[in-house]
């Protein structure tokens, strides 16, 4: 199933695409250069793909939209998966990126390594892109750029944090794992990611990384967002151990209200 959502835009002049794409769906923002018109495609998939059949997917999620012969001023592209780790800056070297994900990523010599610099942090996302993708579009668009969900995810919440003192912690919910960013201020303190089958699988492993951190679960101020809302399992388990829990709130441009903790990666690509 196709799910698409509009705000009028102007097909008649140069728009931003941003696309991210996963081994389980694919979704697509177009905005204006002003942010004030938007249009958005989601295109969830039944079963887990391969990286060699994403790029089908892709391919085919272009041909049925129409908005594929419009020419847009700036094309990104986000990465999501798991595959990927985070390296403070003062400990990176280019030469050895291969080597930081050797230790929690199954990887191949022939695999290519890439890496994001994180915005006014001293972080680096080292991660192995889906390769195909990549050359995809440029074969479409030509130059674009390209990152990790992640990147965009730190990125932004250090931003907001950048003069809080507190403790909170960030979940972001794929369909089949989830981000969890633990901050204090603007100091992270924990960036991992953990597959899920169960909503009891969920919970498991955000109260393991709360123990880890001798974090209060009646107390730490927890954020969700991604593939989650009040009426699913996973916030209904979520809030039976965790007590202070909300849905992230903020301004991201003119987006309806109810899409924006659900769409939080491409809005900031933006």
């Amino acid at each position: 199933m196709t799910l698409s959502k509009t705000n009028n835009a102007n097909t008649n002049q140069a728009n931003r695409l941003s696309v991210q794409v996963s081994l389980t769906g694919l979704s697509f923002l177009i905005s204006s250069e002003d942010k004030l018109e938007h249009h958005f495609v989601e295109v969830p998939f039944e079963t887990p793909r391969s990286p060699e059949e994403l790029t089908l997917e892709i391919d085919k999620a272009f041909i049925e939209q129409d908005w594929i012969t419009n020419k847009f001023s700036e094309i990104k592209l986000v990465h999501t998966s798991h595959l990927y780790t985070v390296v403070p800056t003062t400990l990176f070297d280019e030469k050895k990126a291969s080597e930081y994900l050797k230790f929690n990523t199954k990887i191949l010599s022939t695999d290519f390594v890439s890496y994001d610099e994180v915005d006014n942090q001293d972080l680096v996302v080292v991660y192995l892109p889906f390769v195909n993708a990549n050359n995809f579009i440029f074969d479409k668009f030509g130059s674009f750029s390209y990152f990790h969900n992640i990147t965009l995810l730190l990125s932004h919440f250090l931003k907001i944090e950048k003069f809080s003192k507190e403790q909170k912690v960030y979940i972001h919910v794929q369909k089949d794992f989830f981000d969890c960013i633990i901050l204090n201020g603007n100091k992270l303190l924990l960036c991992n990611s953990y597959s899920y089958k169960t909503p009891e699988d969920f919970i498991y492993f955000i109260l393991f990384c709360f123990e880890q951190l001798k974090l209060n679960p009646n107390e730490i101020k927890t954020v969700l967002c991604g593939a989650v809302n009040s009426a699913s399992e996973l916030y209904e388990i979520m809030y039976t151990y965790v007590r202070n829990v909300s849905f992230y709130e903020g301004d991201l441009g003119d987006f309806p209200e109810t899409e924006l903790h659900e769409q939080l990666i491409l809005k900031t690509s933006l």
